[in-house]
């Protein structure tokens, strides 16, 4: 009977024991907070009202900026995937592969670590929405990084050389997990449509979502009516009347998507930020006739691409009521993109232990407690090069200091529109930035590389010209209007890796298979711009004599049938890296670049 007794109580307490740690995981799933990331592209410093901008209309997003905290000094890459690229890895954009927005340099490296692979690791839900950038083959797709869920356009914006034939931001196609899928409405729209379905379907759990939005970045198609809002303006030029607009548009998602973290009351353990990726675009513009600037730079020295401050200083709000991140504080601290994954990490009690240097800091304390983060210098640099060049256009930044080039000096608490260059005043500042940059540039050069496309993995893969390794001051046709321009493009190489042995079929094309056209095709679908849409214009016809594949030293050619969709070549290869190139020779003896390669791995071996 005691022998009994005691096997009960002995399984009486395991069942409490178990339960208890049952409740204890759940409350510590429960405790995790959510995580959104709200990025725009192109929209600088100046363009919100609650940065002094008295023409632009953001009232959403300023009212945010009163119930967050707000970081005054903090700084992102010059372009665009550069700073994806720097926010997914916390590593400098020239370290993990992504340091142009074009010519096989804005893919993030296979072996880079991603800030959704971490989250994801830790037991959150993840997603992404609009525009990724950083790959459109494996491994770099949003789905290869660690998002469970991703629906987005190809390239680095709708209507570029990647993305589905004919978008225009207006009923687009775009990519859910790499499927295309047709959708009604504005970009725009859709995106934080797409974002706020995942955010109830997953409310009941830890999530972390990626709302990256390819707005106001050009071309500035917008829906009329916010064209409307700034039609009759006079202090802005007729471009910046629709970037505006496309920033309006943003705004009123941005307060749809906040009332739903309300209505679901999820909102007070949820860490919301708000920022962008680059200096502004079209926000502050010289009118070429009178030389007069419209719109705003909050005073800064230069726009995106430029490494002044205006090209790399973006609003950052974030909001986190539980973390105490609340009450409209300006800090201004030096802080960067860089720095977003081991913070975040931090606030969602990931142990996160990286693999490869970090440039970012863990900044959490002086976000929430204020505790001034440890004196450090950062390196922005503008270098949309083949390959990154030592000095070009880099900036150092040490606090309020900005060291330009390595030579001009200024201090922007004193000087924010960077025009008194104090660097005779203060050699020994010079001197110790001017060393830092050298130091890090030998770190950091050794770890740059180019990444490289995987072949044989999907069904079919698409390759793109938008991706080739072009020479210097040439750029591929990394849009569709100039591919319909017909222009032709001097043959360059992809770097790809065949994942296996095997026969592969290489359909070289001028169009997408998506348009249905003829390699000699031309097309007749032009429209005129509107006040509020740009134009389309009609593509040109190329006539092709023979099709070509170098893969290695070994060239392969066929002749070509201008009715067909693509010029076919079939040839095994071997499992390993190679350079591919592959183009045509037009009826006039011209070579010029396959604009899309479709290649199908097929399962015979060698």
């Amino acid at each position: 009977m005691k022998t009994k007794y005691t096997i009960l109580l002995a399984l009486t307490y395991f069942m409490v024991l178990t339960s208890c740690q049952k409740v204890s995981q759940q409350e510590e799933t429960t405790n995790k907070p959510n995580v959104i990331i709200v990025i725009t592209d192109d929209q600088g410093y100046g363009d919100l009202g609650f940065n002094g901008n008295k023409i632009i209309q953001t009232p959403a997003i300023d009212n945010f900026s009163t119930q967050a905290i707000n970081l005054t000094n903090y700084h992102v890459s010059t372009t665009c995937a550069p700073t994806r690229g720097a926010m997914m890895t916390g590593r400098n954009p020239n370290r993990n592969g992504v340091w142009h927005t074009i010519k096989g340099a804005s893919m993030l490296n296979g072996d880079e670590l991603a800030m959704p692979e971490v989250f994801k690791q830790n037991g959150y839900s993840t997603a992404m929405f609009g525009k990724w950038h950083l790959g459109d083959n494996h491994p770099f797709r949003p789905h290869d990084k660690g998002f469970d869920v991703t629906f987005y356009h190809g390239g680095g914006g709708i209507g570029q050389t990647p993305d589905y034939w004919n978008n225009d931001y207006f009923d687009d196609t775009y990519f859910r997990n790499g499927v295309p899928e047709k959708q009604e409405g504005y970009c725009t729209d859709v995106w934080f449509s797409e974002a706020i379905k995942f955010i109830e379907d997953n409310k009941d759990k830890p999530f972390f979502t990626y709302l990256s939005l390819n707005a106001p970045h050009g071309p500035y198609n917008v829906p009329d009516e916010y064209y409307q809002k700034y039609a009759d303006e006079k202090k802005l030029l007729e471009p910046q009347k629709r970037f505006y607009g496309m920033i309006s548009n943003i705004d009123d998602n941005f307060k749809v998507l906040l009332a739903k973290l309300d209505e679901l009351k999820i909102a007070d353990n949820t860490i919301v930020i708000f920022t962008s990726d680059n200096g502004t675009a079209a926000g502050y513009k010289q009118n070429r006739k009178t030389k007069e600037y419209y719109g705003y730079n909050a005073g800064m020295r230069g726009t995106k691409a430029s490494h002044y401050d205006g090209g790399h200083r973006v609003p950052f709000i974030i909001r986190w009521p539980n973390g105490k991140l609340t009450g409209g504080k300006q800090l201004n601290e030096l802080i960067a993109h860089v720095d977003l994954l081991p913070t975040l990490t931090t606030f969602a009690g990931i142990d996160f232990k990286p693999v490869k240097e970090m440039d970012g800091l863990d900044v959490s304390t002086y976000l929430q407690k204020e505790e001034k983060p440890e004196d450090r210098m950062l390196v922005v640099d503008t270098q949309r090069l083949p390959w990154p060049k030592k000095g070009k256009q880099s900036c150092v930044m040490q606090g309020d200091w900005r060291l330009i080039d390595g030579k001009a000096l200024y201090n922007i608490s004193e000087d924010p529109g960077q025009t008194n260059d104090i660097a005779t005043q203060y050699p020994d500042k010079v001197a110790a930035m001017d060393e830092f940059y050298n130091t890090w540039w030998d770190n950091m050069i050794k770890e740059t590389k180019y990444s490289i496309i995987n072949l044989g993995v999907d069904s079919v893969d698409v390759l793109t010209c938008h991706d080739a390794h072009t020479e210097l001051g040439v750029n591929p046709p990394w849009n569709q209007s100039l591919i319909r321009k017909g222009n032709t493009m001097k043959p360059a190489k992809l770097l790809v890796n065949f994942t296996k042995d095997g026969a592969y079929k290489f359909d070289l094309s001028r169009w997408p298979e998506e348009s249905g056209l003829a390699l000699g095709a031309s097309i007749e679908d032009a429209y005129p711009a509107t006040k509020s849409k740009d134009k389309r214009i009609n593509g040109k016809a190329i006539q092709f004599k023979k099709a070509h594949l170098k893969v290695g030293e070994k060239i392969y050619s066929v002749d070509v049938d201008n009715t067909l969709p693509s010029a076919t070549i079939e040839a095994k290869m071997t499992k390993g890296n190679a350079e591919l190139t592959a183009w045509f020779t037009t009826e006039d003896e011209t070579e010029t670049n396959a604009f899309y390669i479709y290649v199908e791995g097929k399962t015979e071996t060698i």
